[in-house]
């Protein structure tokens, strides 16, 4: 009989129900999925099933990250009794058919499985290895299969963890303790395809909660799970006043509730979740989840449910890397590191065993009294206590940077990743073409950055190339290759026609170049002076913020619902409409990639976004009207140009090249009047 191959849509109930209870059979293997899971899945295109007549023999179940362009691989299963009639390929290729655009396809699979003859007999090539994080630390291999792209592309990604804390309830269906229901949701936290997606942590008062437990053998045996976990500590001053404000607001809009001791200990969590500067608190009490909006307003905490984190891992972990309102809303200062300051930082910076204590003291010296021009560069918070630290120096045209750290802040992660967007912006105004970190030290959280920011690693040093092009592929290629060829890289050829994603992702592997000939559109974005001064400081603000520290990675602009094309990526050109009287306005100033368009109900974007923008829920609620509904717009890489592009230019590039221009509504332009803009955008003279 004939194996068809069908994609699954979440209305399909007995479609669906049928694959997991296929999944269910094999767990073991598996890992633990909710049904919920399944449906989601189905919904956002991720759900293949092969059907023999009208029986379910087979499955694939995959993600389609928005920020990665590869196929993330959750569940190939094929049922036993139909094993060797090739349904395993038949569901691969189906997902090489509809997604060719994607870089390739990623999957986890347990090593004491011994399946690497049928990863290798698929096309899938090992690309390393990794500790799973349930309770027998298993190892697991990561498969790759390309998709026809090329490969230096798909190492651009971030492998940064989405780091949740658990409460009580959570953890002991880890340990086994509770209903069948119980343990299943709260394991699924530990399925295999999550290894490298999700790390779980606790807090001091899962402690207190595990001390409590009545049954000897039971508190012994949740005793015995908790070394693995991480275990996360906050200053008890900070989490004593975060308590007492989440206890205020509690009375203040829950008066019904009573302020308990079990209200107490569930507010804990929440508290010293947030002054670990950690946004996900995951639960299974009811209780606690009813704390769950002032948990948000208050303390920026995320109550969910362990159904939510598999469901929404990965918007869940770009809220947390990316927090660029948290940078907008610090004091964050730049500044040298002053002669005879570099004890103070130790304390800070101190990473390794080999390079601690002194011996950092002295290295961080040395940079001083080299015969190089080092410049030693510092970011303080708004306490005046040291977070960032990287010292650089250029050298023909490289710009080489032996030391970058990051220190344990609540804003590490976005901080990291600012630094790198920092340091690009620093090569390229200083005409360099490569940027080379060689700190042997680097912290994990700088290291997953500099994956994500194209850096490639070459004999220990990462490296990422400043293609400062933009034309079509042939000449970014060009660029490119004389770069690489210098520095003993080998780097793809590129060709006109590039598809979106690919061409997105090499303009970000390579900022800030930009391949015109390729099928990335661009469209312009008309934008009030108000916003554009919160978002740009265009225009500047009475209190200016410094453009490195205040134009962040990543933002969201709210408009009305009504679609005109719109795709993902794409590029945008900022157009400042006209303002009020004294105001800068008519006038292009910059450009950003466009990562996702979202239209839904204004309460219900502001929560997905928040940690994104400049918009109150009020201001976006007054978008959405008269519509019920608004579009998120959610951007990042801004650039600015050093010189803006007036109307009367725009105007005349868009006449030159006998192209409309609408500057009412965002609307789609052509890559050549982009490319028109971006070089007046950068015009020396």
């Amino acid at each position: 009989m004939t194996i068809k191959v069908l994609p699954v849509s979440g209305e399909q109930t007995d479609l669906l129900g049928a694959v997991v209870a296929l999944g269910d059979r094999y767990t073991k293997w598996l890992g633990l999925l909710t049904p919920p899971a399944y449906r989601a899945a189905a919904e956002e295109g991720g759900l293949l099933v092969a059907v023999e007549g009208e029986k379910v023999v087979g499955y694939a179940l995959f993600g389609l990250p928005k920020r990665n362009t590869h196929v993330r691989l959750a569940h190939l299963c094929v049922a036993e009794a139909h094993r060797g009639k090739g349904i395993a390929r038949r569901l691969i290729q189906a997902i090489r058919a509809r997604h060719p655009e994607r870089l390739g396809i990623r999957a986890r699979c347990r090593r004491d499985y011994d399946l690497s003859g049928m990863w290798t007999s698929l096309g899938f090539v090992p690309l390393g290895e990794g500790l799973g994080r349930g309770r027998d630390q298993e190892t697991l291999d990561t498969w790759w299969l390309g998709l026809g792209h090329q490969d230096l592309f798909a190492e651009v990604q971030s492998d940064a963890l989405l780091v949740v804390t658990v409460d009580h309830s959570v953890f002991a269906g880890l340990r086994g303790n509770g209903t069948a229901s119980d343990v299943e949701d709260s394991r699924a936290l530990e399925a295999g395809w999550l290894a490298d997606l999700i790390e779980l942590a606790f807090t001091p008062q899962l402690l207190h909660d595990v001390r409590d437990v009545a049954d000897r053998t039971t508190r012994q045996h949740q005793r015995a799970g908790l070394p693995g976990l991480r275990q996360i500590t906050p200053t008890q001053d900070t989490v004593a006043a975060r308590h007492k404000e989440l206890l205020a607001a509690v009375e203040k809009n829950l008066p019904e509730l009573p302020l308990d001791a079990k209200v107490r200990s569930r507010l804990k969590y929440v508290a010293e979740t947030s002054c670990a500067g950690l946004q996900i608190l995951v639960t299974r009490d009811p209780a606690l989840a009813r704390l769950s909006d002032v948990a948000w307003d208050i303390a920026g905490v995320k109550v969910v449910a362990p159904s939510v984190v598999t469901l929404h891992v990965d918007e869940l972990r770009q809220a947390q890397l990316y927090r660029p309102k948290d940078l907008l809303g610090t004091a964050l200062s730049a500044g040298e590191v002053a002669p005879g300051g570099e004890g103070e930082l130790v304390a800070f910076f101190d990473q390794a065993d080999s390079d601690n204590g002194s011996a950092f003291q002295e290295r961080l010296k040395d940079f001083a009294n080299d015969q190089t021009l080092w410049r030693r560069e510092l970011l303080r918070d708004g306490e005046g206590r040291p977070v960032a630290l990287y010292v650089w120096a250029l050298d023909g045209r490289n710009l080489n940077v032996p030391l970058l750290r990051t220190a344990t802040h609540p804003l590490e992660e976005s901080l990291a990743r600012q630094l790198l967007l920092m340091l690009k912006r620093l090569g390229r105004d200083r005409k360099a073409q490569a940027i080379r970190i060689t700190d042997p030290f680097l912290s994990p959280v700088a290291r997953a950055a500099a994956g994500a920011d194209g850096f490639t690693e070459q004999s220990g040093d990462l490296v990422a190339l400043l293609v400062d092009v933009c034309g079509s592929a042939a000449e970014v290629s060009a660029a490119a290759t004389g770069i690489a060829s210098r520095l003993g890289l080998a780097v793809p050829e590129l060709h006109a026609g590039l598809a979106a994603e690919v061409a997105s992702t090499a303009e970000r592997a390579w900022w800030p170049a930009k391949i015109i000939d390729s099928k990335l559109p661009s469209f312009s974005v008309p934008i009030e002076p108000r916003w554009s001064a919160e978002l740009f400081d265009f225009p500047t603000m009475l209190v200016p913020r410094d453009e490195v520290l205040g134009i962040s990675r990543e933002h969201v602009y709210y408009r009305s619902p009504g679609h005109r094309s719109e795709s993902v990526p794409a590029r945008l050109l900022w157009y400042v409409s006209k303002g009020g009287p004294g105001q800068q306005g008519q006038m292009v100033i910059g450009c950003s990639r466009l990562d996702e368009v979202v239209i839904d109900e204004p309460d219900t974007l502001f929560s997905r976004f928040e940690h994104l923008g400049v918009y109150g829920r009020e201001q976006v609620r007054a978008v959405a009207e008269p519509y019920g509904s608004a579009m998120a717009l959610r951007f990042s890489d801004t650039e600015l140009f050093p010189v803006p592009v007036s109307l009367g230019r725009f105007k005349a590039f868009a006449e030159d090249l006998g192209l409309p221009l609408s500057l009412i509504s965002l609307s789609k332009i052509s890559n050549a009047l982009f490319q028109a803009v971006y070089k007046e955008g950068h015009r020396k003279t």
